[in-house]
């Protein structure tokens, strides 16, 4: 493997996560590890169900999420849980043990300061050499746009939420 990069999927519009989980799908068919930490999510997805029947030596999954930290009631448990999440990334970036690792809406953690944006460059940047991180969520901070290799932005033209269709299995879920 080459350069591992540092990509960023941002905006307001959706897929983010979808294309992450996209390029975990990528690295699978090359044989390769991916770890996921999701810092919102917290009940299984589509992806996560595939993936564990597709590959489940391939792919470690975990949540470390209390669901929209902006509807918490809770904020010691949403401190908890983000901080638990950043220690297993730290891990996993120490160790080395895979060649792609998602840090799924990990700017939410971020921008809440549950999570110190200094660590996270910081970790980011000494990250292994091969090691592909992803990192997604809206309102990514300038800090971490800086020291990425890529970033896209969705944004919508057209959401079905605007018209009042709920969420719904396959599509968000």
């Amino acid at each position: 493997m080459k350069k591992g990069l540092i990509l960023i999927n941002t905006g307001n519009g959706k897929g983010k996560t979808t294309a992450a989980f996209g390029m975990v799908l990528r690295a699978v068919g090359h044989g390769l590890k991916s770890e996921v930490i999701q810092f919102i999510k917290q009940r299984p997805t589509g992806e996560i169900t595939a993936l564990q029947k597709l590959a489940p030596e391939l792919v470690e999954i975990q949540q470390h999420g209390n669901g929209f930290t902006w509807d918490s009631t809770d904020p010691q448990k949403d401190l908890n849980c983000a901080q638990s999440g950043w220690a297993r990334a730290k891990e996993i970036i120490r160790s080395n043990c895979c060649a792609v690792l998602l840090l799924d809406e990990i700017t939410y953690p971020i921008n809440d300061k549950l999570i110190d944006i200094n660590d996270v460059v910081e970790t980011l940047q000494s990250k292994p050499e091969a090691m592909h991180i992803i990192v997604t969520g809206r309102n990514v901070a300038p800090e971490l746009i800086e020291i990425a290799d890529c970033v896209s932005e969705i944004n919508p033209l057209k959401h079905h939420f605007d018209s009042n269709v709920p969420m719904q299995r396959i599509i968000e879920f």
